[in-house]
């Protein structure tokens, strides 16, 4: 008997679905998500067209890779797979070094300042996908793969999940966590609103001529931010967010000729950059789901919020989401609820969706507030930049609140 039927039948027999929750989308958060409900004690069921490729050490670094901060750490260690992502190949990093390029003006943030040891981790996004799927099976997830959702209805106690292959499943809730094109929100009838920031993200890893000192460095240049990031093994990931023409001519240099221009782009802050894989890139949006909540369905990471890159938070936000959500689930099932009531998933809907939209709008602010080219302009954000340096609350309270802890 397949999965399917197994799930299926199941359900004949016990009095309600047989699912507990049913999430759709394999990728970080949704695995996360499909981990943290069944090790929390929930009958949970991850749907996934693809399965992903394992990942392995003597394989080239992902180019996609993640800031990991210490909310999202903590969620990845309490389900049980943090040290053997941290064992595998993760970059820890201590400093944070932002500066314009315009004006000069710069701000710095210390782990040891704040009474830490790092403020967090780089880690290729396969990675931690991976020891998400490894870990599934353990926990008790019902994995359905290849599994594509075709639609669904929801009924008295439960939503009834229809699938490409003719199939069915049923469970109390459906977490939509498919990405920032989402099917299933579409399907749900939910809007999203936003803006295309008509750019593109240039990533590759490079070496330098220096070492990267375990900092995460980030220049602003009137085209937009640069971010070096340090890599496990001493190289740097970069994330250089260009306008759409200007980031099809990076990628058609030739080698030398990127090296050269990603030197000068990022003041040589680590001297030469000496060599660097392939380059890739993608597109930037700002895209916010009108809400989060339909009826015993709720969306979770990139299907419900789409970030700018430069704070480096968007997984991170989505990981908030899981935790929030599953302790939502939690109190409604210890206080005898429906977990997929109306007014306990508003409650989750409510909070995620207040505080993804104030991250999400400074994330917009930033960026155009550094787009800013007029003198007068320029001169009263480096005058700004440097008076929040000067001030250790208010740098505490940035950190604090970057950490999601």
């Amino acid at each position: 008997m397949n999965a399917l039927s197994s799930v299926r039948g199941e359900s004949t027999r016990r009095r309600g679905p047989a699912l507990d929750v049913a999430v759709v989308g394999g990728g970080m958060v949704g695995a996360a998500a499909a981990l943290a409900f069944a090790r929390a004690g929930f009958a949970t069921a991850l749907l996934e067209a693809r399965e992903p490729a394992p990942w392995l050490a003597t394989d080239e670094v992902d180019l996609r890779v993640v800031g990991l901060a210490p909310s999202s750490i903590a969620l990845l260690d309490d389900m049980g797979v943090w040290t053997s992502i941290r064992d595998s190949r993760a970059g820890p990093y201590a400093h944070m070094h932002v500066w314009d390029a315009e004006n000069g003006a710069s701000i710095h943030f210390d782990a040891a300042t704040e009474g830490h040891d790092l403020l967090g981790y780089i880690v290729e996004n396969s990675l931690v996908q991976w020891r998400l799927w490894q870990a599934l099976e353990a926990a008790g997830v019902r994995r359905l793969c290849p599994a594509e959702v075709r639609g669904f209805e929801a009924q008295a106690d439960r939503i009834q999940i229809e699938l490409a292959d003719g199939e069915s499943i049923a469970a109390r809730l459906l977490v939509a966590a498919d990405g920032a094109g989402s099917p299933l929100r579409k399907l749900a009838g939910i809007e999203t609103h936003g803006r295309d920031y008509a750019q593109r993200a240039v990533v590759a890893h490079v070496s330098t001529e220096r070492p990267h000192e375990s900092t995460a460095w980030q220049r602003f240049i009137g085209t937009g931010p640069l971010a070096l990031l340090p890599l496990a093994d001493g190289r740097s990931s970069i994330v250089w967010s260009l306008p759409e023409d200007e980031a099809r001519r990076v990628l058609a240099l030739d080698d030398q000729a990127f090296l050269d221009e990603l030197g000068i782009a990022s003041d040589f802050r680590l001297g030469r950059i000496t060599r660097s894989t392939p380059r890739a890139a993608f597109p930037l949006k700002l895209q916010l789901a009108e809400r989060y909540q339909a009826e015993r369905f709720v969306l979770l990471g990139d299907a419900a919020h789409a970030v700018h890159p430069l704070a480096g938070q968007g997984v991170n936000l989505g990981l908030r989401d899981v935790a929030e959500l599953r302790d939502t689930l939690v109190d409604a099932r210890d206080a005898g609820r429906d977990i997929a009531a109306e007014h306990v998933l508003r409650r989750y809907a409510r909070r995620r969706r207040s505080a993804d939209t104030l991250d999400a709008m400074s994330f917009d602010a930033l960026a155009r507030v550094y787009a800013w080219q007029a003198a007068p302009l320029v001169a009263a954000r480096g005058l700004g930049v440097r008076l929040i340096d000067c001030l250790p609350p208010i740098k505490r309270r940035l950190a604090e609140h970057a950490s999601g802890l």
